[in-house]
């Protein structure tokens, strides 16, 4: 069963990426917006959703640090839904098979 603080967690992240999205358009929707607004207000989501990927930057966890040069890397190459994919799984790998930390 899912952890009460995890979903809640869960449901705030999801609120409150499509609030950001949302937010921007009603805000603006009697507004002619040039392309690059436009563009600037697609891309709205990917900041909040990089704030939570943010804290695994300056981890102390080798399997952590490992897992994000690799999907990093994973993202130079291939499109979103197989690094987000590889990514996951090289990350539960590592965690479980690299027991030790940084010092």
């Amino acid at each position: 069963m899912i952890d009460s603080l995890t979903l809640v967690t869960i449901v705030l992240m999801a609120s409150s990426t499509y609030l950001t999205r949302i937010t921007g358009y009603l805000v603006l929707r009697n507004r002619t917006l040039n392309p690059k607004m436009l563009e600037v207000l697609e891309n709205v989501p990917g900041c909040v959703l990089i704030s939570v990927i943010a804290p695994a930057f300056v981890s102390d966890k080798v399997s952590d640090l490992i897992a994000l040069a690799l999907t990093l890397f994973l993202a130079t190459r291939f499109s979103i839904l197989p690094t987000v994919v590889i990514g996951v799984i090289a990350t539960a790998l590592l965690r479980h098979f690299v027991a030790f930390s940084l010092i």
